[in-house]
């Protein structure tokens, strides 16, 4: 969960798809009355004191209270194509450029309190979804070359210690990504933990492609917390301002208010961060009406302009 990357990248010079409502095929502001998740997002709060992976378990129960409001919604940005543009999106910010795959060997401790970050989404030793990914896969391939590291990982996390890690597991992280089994097992867990819950997220609350991809791009960056910095968090304070569209409210109303939330978060961490990714990236394909995040699109992150035909 790479949550302060964009601090030290703040200073590098910088498929058509149809918009997907519960209840309304516009954004109309029409009416209907979606799931009340209040409850179940304030009840979750002192399970999340461990991070990502508590708020990652009420994600899951809430997957099968969902599962039949969801049945008949369309992929969305679920599907192959819309879903390969969210990562080219995420990348743009993450790692400055549209190549994520790119990313699977990528292991860097960038300062920002988390320990390493590494891989496709930016998992961290100190933000406990790196243990686990490698808990996970070493399950299915005991051998690995990063198996011997899970003990120091599980002393490692929460801090930003390298401590047990130094020299050896940069080097074998680069060499385990080169393997397609970590690559897919990257692939499953970014799924399981960030795209997946947060997708759901977004057609629960009614909103197109833009408005899945905006809940993705906050779960990447802030985690699942319910937090006021946190994606459920700032769901929760977006919807003390604007109703979703489930609700009955306009979809780029909503969208509006939970970029500002998510922006002011952004801030909260640090003043001087590049919320590019927000103000010349997402805002601006809200501006422009694009709810279905149809192409081409052009954006801007740190100032460098990325283009997608």
């Amino acid at each position: 969960m790479r949550r302060a990357r964009l601090l030290l990248l703040a200073t590098v010079p910088a498929l058509v798809t149809a918009s997907v409502y519960l209840l309304t095929p516009e954004d109309s502001g029409g009416g209907g009355a979606g799931p009340d998740l209040s409850a179940a997002y304030r009840s979750q709060a002192a399970e999340d004191a461990r991070g990502a992976e508590g708020a990652k378990q009420w994600a899951e129960g809430a997957k099968g209270t969902a599962a039949d409001a969801l049945t008949d919604v369309p992929p969305g940005l679920a599907a192959p194509a819309e879903k390969d543009l969210a990562q080219q999106l995420v990348a743009s910010a993450e790692n400055s450029t549209l190549d994520w795959r790119s990313a699977y060997a990528y292991i860097e401790d960038i300062g920002d309190g988390q320990g390493y970050t590494a891989g496709l989404i930016g998992f961290c030793t100190g933000t406990h979804d790196l243990l686990t990914l490698v808990e996970r896969y070493s399950k299915v391939h005991p051998d690995n070359g990063l198996a011997p590291y899970i003990p120091a990982l599980r002393e490692v996390d929460g801090t930003d210690s390298h401590e047990g890690l130094d020299p050896g597991f940069p080097a074998a992280w680069k060499a385990e990504a080169a393997r397609p089994a970590f690559q897919r097992a990257q692939d499953a867990e970014r799924d399981r933990v960030y795209f997946d819950p947060a997708v759901r997220l977004a057609k629960l609350d009614g909103l197109g492609e833009l408005g899945q991809f905006v809940y993705y791009d906050a779960m990447v960056f802030h985690g699942p917390g319910t937090d006021p910095t946190g994606l459920y968090g700032m769901r929760e304070r977006a919807l003390q301002k604007a109703d979703s569209p489930t609700e009955g409210g306009s979809e780029r109303a909503y969208l509006d208010a939970f970029l500002d939330i998510r922006r002011a978060a952004m801030k909260t961490r640090d003043a001087g961060i590049d919320t590019s990714r927000v103000d010349t990236a997402q805002r601006r394909f809200l501006d422009d009406g694009n709810l279905a995040l149809e192409t081409p699109l052009e954006w801007q992150v740190y100032g460098e302009t990325f283009k997608v035909p």
